[in-house]
């Protein structure tokens, strides 16, 4: 069925079609998210199991294997990556893309609930979770209000701020940074207990089953059933201190007499500050397919309610990335207009006429604004990838209307009337535009499959790009013939070939009679091409200027958190008086959340993250890697320190994983492959996960004293656990407040725990009273790792090295030549994860999506033409593009990166419009106009060298805002844009001559195939 000429001879139902895919699509728009990149997380769910006070290589022998070991074998599982720490274990179980989450989750609770009687007894119940956040932490908040107690500011921000937070649509998590946690102290006595003879966990454990509020029953008292209850707790801490403590000769103590209570906190662990100045911060993490900008917004209204409804409260932007994606919508949005308006003018230079400029611009609009409901309905995001797409094929959405406008203006001049003109053409140019819109769309269909994460970044390019081409097919067979027909207006006749066509046609007329020259140059020039490849590097995104980073600071294990601080204030004042430097928000015993655990980290007292604010980019003159590197200069003398930049960024940092079941041969290649990686040039800080020692007091049972005085194992750590850190948390008592409760933790006073010899004076129970600890054990000193990491259930060290510049994939064929990584022991095993493990995925995903984008329009063409040689013919096209994107690449120092391959996978399909453009007429003159094969394509060289010179002005025009990189995130966008540009460049100049050439070589080849066999063969 004629489309064109149905449209034409009934314009209507053409009409009310466009208008109600421009209204889904305008719906749509309002209601996409908006991101900075997509939403690449894995499902992953979280398993957590908690010993307060058990060192990491308990955990990892009684907890984490067999957690890891139940899980493994679940359907759909990658991986399983663990971090033990002290009094923690988790496990992080990854699984494939595809795999549904919920019931993933299921899964993983049932299979901890098979394992949880094989689990220690003390654990806290395990905690089965998804991960529902993506993309690490969206916004962090420095909170202050002068006059009010650092406990009274926390709560607020637990309570008030967490609540009004958490109504906000999109946000799925709140994190306290710094700050208190209010409790009950009861500092004990050493002497006095043991002078009544009483041992801490005894008191500990009469306030926990006296201060408690217990269901009793229920009884009909006068016709009327009532509920019993035992209340038996206190509602302040002074009536606790008359707590009586029962003795074990009857007699009875008040707590007073035995410990200082008080309602403090308890000891820090983390701390907030910003320039300087206590504060305290909470962050917040987005949920899978919200919008970054409406939770942000959503934020901003809460937060300022809040200061509005409490006075002197100030809530100050610290960490936000935010910002990023707005101002990468923004600007692709202005690309788009400029890309636009660029294809449009060119329209008009090549035309001169008003009516068909319009006319053919008129596709842009109706392509894109349609292709929004589409981007919808699949689940994407208003991201920098989507929104890419869009502004790159912003020149290709009028190429279809450019060849059919350009065809009825030629028919025009034939003295037809516009509808009769418009007929004639739609019909003739009909087959032409078709294939060149399929098989730039078909291009796109293989990675729609491409596995991990650069499949989905493919994938949402990819299926924008086809669904925005699609769309403007429909334009240019139902709409612009339709629009043309009643709107154009009659033309005089063409005038003469001017000197250029002359020329050209001369150059043609050689090719034809020098075609095997021709073909041979041509060969040549791809080989050249390929040649320049070793040239360009190669890496995953290219590095972008955030105007910020986070710079990790490091001390050794074992440093008190008032240590870290003054060390994280020294290196604050070391890099005041960089010009660049606006504020400086530092946290102290916690971890920035980067949305990878590999690279989230665990947070320590002995840890700080310094997040150092630059300021936008377009407001200095130094890059954000320039900055660093003055940084790492500035903090190179700090004593005991080691210093590194946390990103989440791709592309910026390397990670290789070292795994194997031996400790010490994993230690050993460790240490190996990290000093020969600082070996190398160029790189920033290489970090190291391989755990360091902690110094650790070992207290070692005598079984024999032991069984002597009837003390058990247990009753000697529940000792020494009570009086220095207190109960487990499910055990203590706790003290109710109207809107919370408070525990009550007994143990000794921070300052008595200062006196090394007071775990051996300890009083532990035995069978005729308290006896102390070191009459029944052995004290001494000795060390344990600070932190043990498991990956695929085997022990791991992880090493990272910041690029800081570098092309990814230099680097890694530079380790992979290492001595240490090409000799590593027995049982040690060599892996690439993070970027590296993407990076390879990329790679190998791209040559198998470009293979099948290829053999996907060969099938196009074929179904098309019905002829096996002729898309042979317009494949050739498909080299000529590789020396124009590899010198475009290699001129303008870009890297061979994500952005770029997207590009050249695209090339593929644009390569092929032009062919496909000479191909079908020359068939069309050859077969409908009885012309020689050789007339025959000097005569499409001359009736369509126009349009396809027209419509690689205006793809190379719609492309040249991004390829410029006039607006943000420029190093992203702009490897694509060039690549394509460079591509469409060469092979438009080059397929004007050689696919003629080829043609005939095809077409002699199907004759010959076609030829009858000789007689009695």
């Amino acid at each position: 069925m004629n489309f064109s000429a149905w449209s034409i001879h009934r314009p209507l139902p053409a009409i009310l079609l466009f208008i109600a895919l421009c209204v889904a699509g305008l719906f749509a728009f309002r209601q996409l998210p908006v991101s900075r990149f997509p939403d690449i997380a894995f499902p992953m769910v979280t398993v957590t199991v908690s010993l307060p006070g058990a060192a990491p290589a308990q955990l990892e022998t009684e907890v984490t294997r067999r957690v890891e070991n139940a899980v493994a074998t679940l359907e759909g599982v990658k991986r399983t990556i663990s971090s033990v720490t002290e009094g923690q274990s988790v496990t992080f179980v990854e699984f494939h893309l595809a795999t549904p989450l919920e019931p993933a989750l299921d899964e993983v609770r049932d299979a901890i609930t098979r394992i949880r009687i094989d689990l220690p007894r003390d654990i806290q119940e395990p905690v089965i979770a998804k991960v529902s956040i993506t993309g690490g932490t969206l916004l962090s908040y420095a909170v202050r209000a002068p006059g009010w107690r650092a406990d009274e500011l926390s709560w607020f921000v637990d309570d008030t701020v967490s609540r009004a937070l958490f109504g906000v649509r999109g946000v799925a998590q709140v994190t306290r940074t710094g700050g208190v946690q209010r409790e009950v102290r009861v500092d004990l006595d050493p002497s006095t207990l043991l002078g009544y003879g009483i041992t801490a966990g005894e008191v500990s454990r009469q306030l926990a089953q006296i201060q408690v509020e217990r269901p009793s029953g229920q009884a009909e008292w006068g016709g009327q059933r009532q509920v019993i209850r035992t209340v038996a707790t206190v509602a302040a801490t002074d009536d606790l201190r008359e707590f009586p403590i029962a003795l074990r000769d009857g007699r009875a103590v008040r707590l007073s007499a035995l410990a200082r209570v008080s309602d403090g906190a308890a000891d820090p662990v983390e701390t907030a500050l910003l320039d300087g100045e206590p504060v305290v911060g909470f962050s917040l993490m987005r949920a899978r397919g919200s919008s970054e900008v409406e939770v942000a917004r959503g934020v901003r209204h809460a937060l300022a309610e809040l200061e509005r409804t409490h006075p002197g409260v100030e809530f100050d932007v610290v960490f936000s990335t935010v910002e990023e994606a707005e101002r990468s919508y923004s600007s692709s949005m202005a690309m788009l207009w400029e890309g636009g308006a660029l294809a449009v003018l060119v329209v008009f230079l090549f035309l001169r006429d008003w009516r068909a400029t319009w006319i053919s611009a008129l596709a842009l609009p109706l392509s894109i604004i349609p292709t929004f409901a589409v981007i919808h309905w699949l689940g994407f995001s208003l991201n920098m990838i989507t929104l890419l797409a869009l502004a790159v094929v912003v020149g290709i959405l009028v190429d279809d209307a450019i060849v059919e406008v350009e065809n009825i203006v030629r028919h025009l001049g034939m003295g037809k009337t516009p509808k009769q003109a418009a007929l004639d053409a739609a019909q003739e140019i009909g087959l032409a535009v078709i294939a060149t819109s399929m098989t730039l769309a078909a291009v796109f269909v293989p990675v729609a499959f491409m596995p991990g994460i650069a499949g989905k970044f493919f994938r949402e390019f990819g299926w924008t790009a086809a669904t925005a081409v699609l769309f403007s097919l429909m334009v240019a067979r139902l709409l612009t013939p339709m629009i043309a027909a009643y709107r154009l207006k009659p033309r005089p006749e063409h005038e003469a070939e001017g000197p250029l066509m002359r020329g050209y046609l001369g150059w043609v007329d050689a090719a034809l009679r020098h075609r095997a020259r021709t073909l041979w140059i041509a060969f040549g020039l791809f080989l050249a091409s390929l040649a320049l490849l070793p040239l360009i590097p190669a890496t995953f995104i290219p590095v972008s200027d955030l105007g910020r980073s986070n710079l990790g600071i490091e001390l050794a294990p074992g440093t008190s958190i008032e240590e870290t601080t003054a060390l994280a204030e020294t290196a604050r004042g070391l890099l005041a008086d960089i010009p660049e430097l606006r504020r400086v928000y530092t946290m102290i015993g916690g971890a920035l959340d980067l949305g990878d655990p590999g690279k989230t980290g665990v947070g320590e007292t002995r840890k700080a993250t310094l997040i150092l604010d630059w300021g936008e980019p377009d407001g200095r003159s130094r890059h954000q890697k320039t900055l660093e590197r003055e940084t790492r200069a500035r903090l190179h003398d700090l004593p005991g320190v080691r210093v590194s930049f946390l990103s989440s960024e791709p592309g910026e940092q390397m990670q290789l994983v070292l795994a194997g079941d031996d400790a010490l041969r994993l230690s050993e290649a460790a240490q190996a492959v990290e000093r020969e990686l600082r070996t190398l040039p160029g790189l920033g800080s290489i970090s190291s996960t391989a755990s360091l020692l902690r110094p650790e007091v070992v207290i070692a049972p005598d079984p024999v004293r032991a069984a002597e005085r009837g003390v058990t194992t247990e009753a000697i750590a529940e000792a020494a656990r009570i009086a220095t850190a207190g109960d487990y948390m499910q055990y203590l008592a706790k003290l109710n407040l109207p809107e919370r409760q408070i525990p009550i933790r007994v143990g000794f006073a921070r300052a008595a725990l200062a006196e090394p010899a007071l775990i051996g004076q300890l009083q532990v129970a035995g069978r005729d009273g308290p006896v102390p600890l070191d009459s029944v054990a052995d004290i001494r000193l000795d060390a344990g790792p600070v932190q043990i990491a498991r990956y695929q259930r085997q022990r791991n060290v992880t090493l990272t090295a910041e690029l800081n510049g570098r092309a990814l994939g230099e680097v890694m064929a530079e380790v992979e030549r290492l001595p240490s990584v090409q000799q590593l022991p027995a049982g040690v095993s060599f892996l690439n994860a993070g970027d590296a493990e993407v990076f390879v995925e990329l790679f190998t995903g791209f040559v198998l999506a470009m293979l099948a984008g290829i053999a996907c329009i060969y099938a196009v063409l074929l179904l098309l033409f019905n002829n096996a040689f002729q898309p042979v013919t317009i494949l050739t096209a498909v080299p000529l593009c590789a020396g124009g994107a590899f010198g475009a690449l290699l001129v303008t120092r870009n890297m061979l990166s994500l952005p770029a391959l997207i590009g050249l996978l695209m090339l593929i399909g644009i390569a092929t419009k032009n062919s496909i453009l000479l191909v079908d007429y020359a068939v069309i003159a050859e077969e409908e106009h009885g012309l020689s094969r050789h007339d025959a394509l000097v005569d499409a060289c001359r009736k369509r060298a126009r349009p396809v010179i027209m419509t690689t002005l205006a793809m190379s025009a719609g492309m040249a805002p991004v390829a410029l990189g006039l607006s943000a995130e420029s190093s992203f966008r702009a490897p694509m844009a060039i690549a394509v540009i460079g591509g469409l460049v060469t092979s438009t100049v080059l397929s004007l001559i050689v696919v003629p050439a080829a043609y005939t070589v095809m077409d002699d080849l199907r004759r010959w195939r076609a030829r009858p066999a000789p007689a009695g063969t």
